[in-house]
């Protein structure tokens, strides 16, 4: 089973561990951190979301007209703009860059951020509506005729779109979450399921559930999986661990020193109780620090389970084992993203990519030599 590698498409060099040196939108920085994602081995960056920060569908235009082989993951609240308006803009963006798009939905799980940008549904009801919504989009994909819509969120009338996607028949969709409601819509619409990364036992029993809801969807096939971590990587493992500590501290000292914008997830401590994914990240943190081969959970401590934030740690050759674990389980996409954003995309290109590149090929020719012996012997 082939792996690929996303990566983060930041719009300036801020992180949980360090502030931004310029502007929220840093034209030069984003370009010259998505062309080290393209020159390391990387096959696709994030176009994050997040109620304040710069709209990341132009920001993916920009990049997509400067680099000609990474691809493009963009997220996108459907809260925010109209099915069909939306429809057009990821066709025009799959039009600039020839084919490299895929978008990722995000329902949102924290009341608090959706109500910034004026959204009080409930959080069921928002999986509800963005199925909805993925299905409006896809059909104005492929339709070349003018159509009626009455659903439960979404009415229009005589309507069709001049612009079409590259890709046929359609971009990929890429979705996540960690609840039933999640797992339902995801299960039944998307090409590409996203976890966050958790131990491999949890793992493979949230992969059992996207796959239940795509069977009960009715669908043949199933989602692709992806999984994301924070790796924290050096030369010996002495270093690593030293280096994951001073990380953790530097994520508590700038939270306590209220220099974190909360962006995506609000006053976490009253909004957690809405996140299945943030509480699962807290419940696993309470449990322990250490799980399986190089999962380390306190950075999810440091931001109360905010998003993509349970950490790999070790020597590259630890961390790219502990992905193969994973890949073991049937992820076939992997999600990294340091905290010094564009030298660990450099360092994670170098020295942990081609480690798991190289031992998926290997294993795949394995298992593919003994499918040709299987078949040779039922011959004989």
């Amino acid at each position: 089973m082939p792996v690929e590698f996303l990566g983060i498409a930041a719009t300036n060099d801020g992180s949980e561990t360090t502030p931004r040196s310029g502007a929220a939108f840093d034209k030069e920085y984003t370009l010259r951190l998505a062309r080290a994602h393209e020159e390391h081995g990387w096959d696709r960056v994030l176009f994050a979301y997040g109620s304040g920060s710069p709209d990341p569908a132009p920001a993916a235009a920009f990049i997509a007209s400067r680099l000609d082989r990474l691809q493009i993951l963009l997220a996108h609240r459907p809260n925010v703009s109209f099915p069909t308006f939306a429809a057009k803009t990821f066709a025009t963006l799959d039009q600039i860059s020839e084919g490299r798009l895929t978008v990722h939905f995000i329902t949102g799980g924290n009341d608090h951020e959706q109500g910034r940008e004026g959204d009080t549904l409930p959080k069921d009801e928002r999986y509800a509506r963005t199925r909805e919504y993925i299905r409006i989009v896809k059909k104005i994909w492929t339709s070349h005729e003018p159509f009626d819509h009455e659903g439960e969120h979404y009415r229009f009338h005589d309507f069709v779109s001049d612009v079409f996607p590259v890709q046929q028949p359609l971009p990929k969709v890429s979705f996540g979450g960690s609840s039933p409601a999640a797992y339902a819509a995801g299960g039944a619409e998307a090409d590409i399921y996203c976890l966050w990364g958790e131990p491999l036992e949890k793992t493979a029993e949230q992969i059992e559930k996207v796959k239940a809801a795509a069977r009960a969807a009715g669908r043949t096939d199933v989602p692709r999986i992806q999984v994301a971590f924070r790796p924290i990587i050096a030369p010996t493992e002495e270093l690593a661990w030293e280096k994951a500590h001073r990380t953790v501290g530097a994520i508590r000292e700038r939270r306590e020193a209220g220099l974190v914008r909360h962006h995506r997830s609000g006053a976490p401590e009253a909004a957690m109780p809405k996140n299945v994914g943030s509480q699962r990240l807290i419940a696993i943190a309470e449990a322990g620090e250490r799980y399986d081969r190089a999962l380390w959970t306190p950075t999810a401590a440091a931001t109360a389970g905010a998003g993509n934030s349970n950490a790999l740690v070790g020597t590259p050759e630890t961390v790219a084992q502990a992905l193969l674990d994973y890949h073991d389980l049937g992820v076939d996409i992997l999600s990294a993203r340091g905290y010094d954003l564009l030298g660990d995309a450099i360092d994670f290109g170098r020295h942990v990519i081609p480690i798991v590149r190289e031992e998926v090929a290997k294993r795949d020719a394995e298992r593919a030599a003994r499918g040709t012996q299987t078949l040779a012997a039922v011959g004989a």
